[in-house]
């Protein structure tokens, strides 16, 4: 990465400016922060324990808060304080589907209804009460915290990561989360386009006028992603010839992600446990117990990806009882047949969308920490058909580095070199409208829907619609996926 910083020096000239901006990769389970400062160009933020990456979560304990690492911590200890995985969540009516997913997820919680809004929050002890998004504005101001600390100076200009299907519900979420945290927003930007300008500026050189189409695959912890993305130089009037990179199709699939194995593994151990017969409660419902065989669950998950068995242990684990068990790969894979299965579809659903086929992806690269596991890797590559898939970048932090590069270009106190990004409309958005119209004396209301952009609709664009006269029945024409 040092040296990646060095090769970047070049292509980063600072303006007599002295304020630093951030990026904020915000994924379900794990948060990456980058930097960019006059004097030091693009660097990943260390957190107090000087990891390059922090948990997605935050434990309100009494009067005291935690982040991070010590948030996590707590989640053996007393689960009811500690909440993560709230992506899942921004922006949703009560009654969506992903919200009774959540407390399935996470019984201990207690989600209600907001009587105004529609939509959730947290009844937490006393009169206390939070919402999904002022508790990511309490993480958001947490990392801002850690990147203010780490560049030595105060940083309000930031690119937030979101997934490339969220909705409008969800990115405003987002938006009002980060106005908590006193961040002014330069731009949402998708993840996938992130990693996919990270891989495009460190190749630069590499690109010429012969289209390259490259495949990332990204699963995470709760989603997962294949975006195709063409390479290829344009001609501009602004600034010449320049880099370019196109989203060309996008597939995704929100519940396919490692925490469900984790879960399943979770709830394997428990089975097992309870087949032990030492203890005469049901550890399943011991909150405590079944975070403390969650986080077992997870070494257990990346352990299995590189050996074919593996002790699970866990001391005290219910009324001073031990726990021991033997799992397999075998195992394991069995236990997640069906999620397995469901790996190749973000890539049919890919090329679907951008109209292609296998043969003309020149790369499948392997993004985010789920496609760790072996037999992801495995039935990808079935599915792909190529000799080998791609691990040339930062599986963790790609998103992270592109958002900063685009931090950097963003702000006025940094002038980097171009490089294009032509990103696309993951869902198709139509206007739709009511017209009252009279012919022969009789009234009647004329129903019209005009589509603006397909999906896959290349942007920043623009479309115009006139209206020959006016009328006081215009309501609200857009027309977006459910929230």
């Amino acid at each position: 990465m040092v040296l990646a910083a060095a090769l970047f020096c070049v292509a980063l000239a600072m303006l007599p400016s002295h304020t630093a901006v951030m990026s904020i990769d915000l994924g379900s389970e794990w948060m990456k922060m980058a930097i960019v400062k006059p004097g030091v160009p693009m660097e990943i933020v260390l957190n107090k324990e000087s990891r390059r990456k922090t948990p997605t979560v935050v434990c309100l304990k009494e009067n005291e808060r935690l982040f991070g690492d010590s948030a996590l911590g707590m989640s053996v200890k007393n689960p009811k304080t500690v909440f993560r995985h709230l992506q899942s969540i921004l922006g949703k009516k009560y009654k969506n589907p992903q919200v009774a997913l959540y407390q399935k997820q996470f019984p201990e919680h207690q989600l209600q209804e907001d009587p105004v809004r529609g939509t959730v929050y947290f009844k937490n002890s006393g009169e206390l009460q939070f919402t999904p998004e002022e508790l990511l504005g309490m993480m958001l101001n947490y990392s801002r915290g850690l990147a203010q600390d780490f560049a030595e100076q105060s940083i309000k200009d930031a690119v937030i990561t979101v997934p490339a299907f969220f909705n409008q519900a969800e990115r405003r979420a987002v938006l009002l989360a980060a106005q908590m945290a006193g961040l002014k927003v330069l731009q949402l930007i998708n993840d996938n386009t992130a990693v996919a300008l990270n891989y495009g500026v460190f190749r630069r050189k590499d690109i010429d006028n012969t289209a390259k189409n490259i495949m990332f695959y990204d699963m995470g912890s709760g989603s997962t992603t294949a975006t195709i993305v063409t390479y290829q130089t344009v001609k501009t009037k602004e600034s010449g010839i320049q880099p370019q990179l196109q989203i060309r199709g996008v597939g995704f699939d929100r519940g396919l992600g490692g925490f469900e194995m984790d879960l399943r593994l979770r709830d394997h151990l428990a089975k097992l446990f309870n087949e032990q017969k030492k203890s005469k409660k049901d550890v399943r419902e011991n909150h405590r117990a079944m975070a403390k065989l969650l986080k077992e669950a997870q070494r257990l998950k990346t352990v299995l990806s590189a050996n074919v068995d593996f002790m699970a242990q866990v001391e005290g684990l219910m009324d001073d009882i031990d726990f021991k068990a033997k799992v397999t790969r075998t195992e394991f894979e069995e236990l997640c047949a069906d999620l397995f299965k469901r790996v190749p579809g973000p890539v049919e659903d890919a090329l679907s969308a951008a109209e292609m086929k296998l043969e003309e992806i020149e790369q499948v690269i392997l993004v985010g920490g789920s496609t760790r596991v072996r037999k992801v890797q495995d039935v990808l590559l079935r599915a792909v058909g190529k000799e080998e898939l791609g691990k040339n970048i930062n599986a963790d932090e790609a998103a992270a580095m592109g958002a900063v590069y685009q931090a950097a270009g963003l702000s006025k106190a940094f002038k980097v070199k171009p490089f294009l990004v032509r990103d696309a409309a993951v869902f198709p958005i139509q206007v739709e409208f009511n017209r009252e119209t009279e012919e022969e004396g009789v009234k009647t209301v004329k129903y019209n829907k005009r589509i603006l952009f397909q999906r896959m609709a290349p942007y920043p664009q623009r479309k115009v619609i006139t209206f020959n006269r006016y009328n006081n029945d215009f309501e609200d024409p857009q027309n977006l996926p459910k929230i």
